[in-house]
């Protein structure tokens, strides 16, 4: 007797675990739901965060992961997703390793990722983040290349944001990729700065507000200018 008594009270335990679950689960979901409409991003994480602890997901943990990125939260979607390479990873987790990571300036890890990105959609955008990350880990004939490449399939209508004021600003895709290829040039060999010069004149040449074109510029003359020993 003692034992039947024992196995229903777990019967009733177990079913009322589930219940509770499904409860939870439907309140979670509801939550979500609302916060969306509220357009609350931290209410949002939450929710899901609930709801990935109810019922694991991985294309869940993507997308909360990529909801930490869009709140400068690098760390937490790190946390969420993890740091490493991944053959089976989706694009959305592949972009949000990457993009994490070269927010916390683990330029190494982040330019693997990037290249995955890469080699599974090459576009002009990517292709500049690949060469800014190669020359940031001394890869100066890796990233001429993907320079190259952005220089033949960038179009007028392309446009990459900088961050260096205060305001971020927007120049265009195009004139990016000149301003690059003259850091790539001069990182190459120091004495080219007429030849790096060329190509942020020709960035210039594109948009003459090109501001981090045009403080390069300066410091190239400046290095020109400067006595020799």
């Amino acid at each position: 007797m003692k034992k039947i008594t024992i196995a229903m009270t777990l019967l009733f335990s177990v079913v009322s675990f589930a219940q509770s679950k499904a409860d939870l689960t439907a309140h979670y979901q509801a939550f979500y739901k609302q916060m969306k409409v509220q357009g609350d991003i931290q209410g949002v994480i939450n929710a899901m965060t609930h709801l990935e602890v109810l019922v694991p997901q991985q294309s869940r943990r993507d997308t909360l992961a990529y909801l930490y990125v869009s709140e400068g939260k690098y760390v937490q979607a790190l946390n969420v997703i993890g740091i490493d390479k991944n053959a089976t990873d989706s694009d959305l987790n592949v972009e949000v390793k990457a993009i994490s990571l070269k927010n916390l300036n683990e330029t190494k890890r982040a330019l693997e990722q990037y290249n995955v990105l890469f080699s599974r959609k090459p576009n002009p955008a990517l292709a500049y983040e690949v060469a800014d990350l190669m020359l940031q880990n001394s890869d100066v004939a890796g990233a001429k290349s993907k320079i190259e490449y952005g220089l033949a399939n960038a179009t007028d209508d392309m446009k990459r944001a900088f961050y260096e004021t205060q305001r971020p600003y927007e120049t265009s895709l195009k004139a990016a990729f000149n301003y690059i290829k003259a850091l790539a040039v001069f990182q190459e060999n120091q004495t080219n700065v007429d030849p790096a010069l060329k190509f942020i004149n020709d960035a210039l040449a594109i948009d003459p507000n090109f501001n981090m074109a045009k403080r390069t510029r300066e410091a190239l003359e400046a290095k020109k200018a400067a006595p020799k020993n």
